[in-house]
């Protein structure tokens, strides 16, 4: 995501939810890398579910954030891992 993407969901997050508040974080990754996920989301409920082919997974993880900021982090925390794409 770039600065500018991070900055509109920032003002989305502030306009749209009050907090803390439970955030539900949506992911489609290569099968391969959903271990280097779950790490990054320690407390949070996960669940998967793999692709039809079973090429990718999408992983939906269910956190408590007490800010904007909680939720940017999360994205950036993940935004490394190759072929990733956050919904």
């Amino acid at each position: 995501m770039s600065d500018d993407r991070y900055e509109y969901l920032r003002k989305q997050l502030e306009q749209q939810i009050s907090f803390p508040s439970k955030y539900m974080f949506k992911f489609i990754v290569p099968k391969d890398k959903v271990e280097q996920v779950k790490p990054h989301f320690e407390t949070g409920v996960v669940t998967e579910k793999p692709s039809s082919k079973g090429n990718y997974v999408s992983v939906t993880i269910l956190v408590i954030v007490f800010s904007p900021d909680d939720v940017l982090h999360g994205y950036k925390r993940v935004s490394h891992i190759e072929g990733i794409v956050a919904l």
